[in-house]
């Protein structure tokens, strides 16, 4: 056994043909149990992995403790009234204190009279647990919040139980209920815009976060797209069915700055993009024009003009003919575009059929190895029939699938006919 100097120098020792190497003290001072041991030999290494055990299992040990000692308290400051209402109610308590631990600490909760309200509208006991275990702010909500929010969200609803339905599915829709003036002032504002109840109480749950802006944001920016899309050719007829099926396309558009709205206008006419051609990209993108911004328009603009060897006045018309052009990002479009050449597709046919470049990489690949396996070759023709919805490829594999397994019919082949 040797052993070198104190000052700095690592320590060799020796034993049989196990050799440790043992670090200076100067070298451990952040290591938790302050050794470190390299273990170099080659035989007999089982002498040192019972004191390996032993750092793993005291680290572990340390660390429970550790998570023991903080649940515990966390446990001690509950409210025990709370937890023995949720019980009663069969609630999963894990469940909570996974998801918002701090709620089941409050001093004042609702647990039962919260529930009172959700099974007077019908819900059972297993609704009621499976709303708190969703959304345990429910249980702090004040009663008299809860039933102004019951009574409005009906006046958009069928009845009870298709509230009911709505509330377990988005639970924390219809328990924020601190943005219930702005709520109220904005479903009167969408019925006297002319919006269905379907329509509204389908947003309350999908879009929001536009009920909780004041009334008067959604109002101006209702005016300023009435006001452009006037500006743009179209007709004061339309115009109301024009925006209602914007909103209800793409209700997210109210939460966009008007200005943001005018600069995106602004750079489609600059681009020598008519009028009526911005007001065809409009409605084609359903309103996502104005979570876009000039800069990366333009990037995507030039990207394409590249690929497609095309002018200015070709770009536009693959943009119109497909709006991804615009709204895609250049890296979204150059691996779309990467999958289709590494596929054995042309530039020359995704231009003819730009539109192709809508679909995910995992939508055509699926579709492609679906025409594949039926022996349509897509390299020698068109990309036409990889276009569409799930249901319009569907239908467009079903008649090409027809087509091929139809026999030829040669009226002058004689008739097989047996005797």
């Amino acid at each position: 056994m040797k052993i070198s100097s104190r000052f700095g120098c690592h320590a060799w020792v020796k034993t049989f043909s196990t050799i440790v190497l043992i670090k200076p003290q100067s070298e451990m001072n952040h290591t938790a149990p302050n050794l470190i041991i390299h273990v170099l030999g080659r035989s007999q290494p089982h002498l040192l992995l019972p004191a390996f055990s032993a750092l793993w299992n005291q680290r572990q040990n340390r660390n429970f403790l550790l998570h023991f000692r903080y649940t515990t308290d966390v446990i001690a400051r509950e409210n025990k009234t709370t937890i023995e209402s949720l019980y009663e109610l069969s609630v999963d308590i894990k469940k909570i204190r996974r998801l918002k631990p701090w709620v089941l600490s409050k001093e004042t909760t609702y647990v039962k009279e919260t529930a009172k309200i959700l099974q007077e509208m019908g819900a059972d006991k297993s609704s009621v647990a499976y709303i708190f275990e969703r959304c345990p702010e429910a249980i702090i909500c004040n009663p008299t919040d809860i039933s102004c929010q019951r009574d409005l969200w009906l006046s958009v609803c069928q009845n009870e139980k298709q509230l009911v339905e709505l509330i377990k599915r988005f639970p924390d829709s219809f328990f924020t209920v601190e943005h219930y003036e702005n709520q109220k002032s904005n479903i009167s504002f969408f019925k006297d815009l002319g919006l269905r109840n379907t329509i509204i109480s389908r947003l309350l749950t999908s879009a929001s976060n536009i009920f909780y802006n004041p009334v008067t944001k959604n109002k101006h920016m209702i005016e300023t797209l009435q006001s452009n899309y006037l500006r743009l050719g179209g007709s004061q007829q339309n115009m109301k069915n024009w925006l209602l099926k914007l909103l209800s396309q793409n209700p997210f558009i109210l939460l966009n700055a008007s200005a943001t709205v005018q600069d995106n206008l602004e750079f489609l006419q600059k681009n020598k993009f008519t009028d009526l051609e911005v007001l065809s990209l409009l409605s084609k993108l359903k309103g996502f024009i104005f979570q876009l911004n000039p800069c990366n328009m333009q990037k995507s603009l030039l990207f394409s003009k590249n690929i497609f060897k095309c002018s200015d006045q070709e770009l536009k018309e693959l943009v119109i003919k497909c709006p991804a052009l615009l709204y895609y990002s250049v890296p979204v479009l150059e691996k779309r575009l990467e999958e289709l050449l590494k596929v054995g597709m042309s530039v020359d046919q995704i231009k003819r059929t730009p539109a192709v470049l809508e679909l995910s990489t995992e939508i055509v690949q699926y579709r492609i190895k679906k025409l594949d396996a039926i022996g349509y070759n897509l390299r020698s023709g068109t990309l036409e029939d990889l276009n569409g919805t799930k249901k319009d490829f569907e239908a467009t594999y079903g008649k090409i699938q027809a087509k091929r397994e139809r026999p030829i019919f040669n009226p002058a082949a004689p008739l097989n006919i047996e005797d």
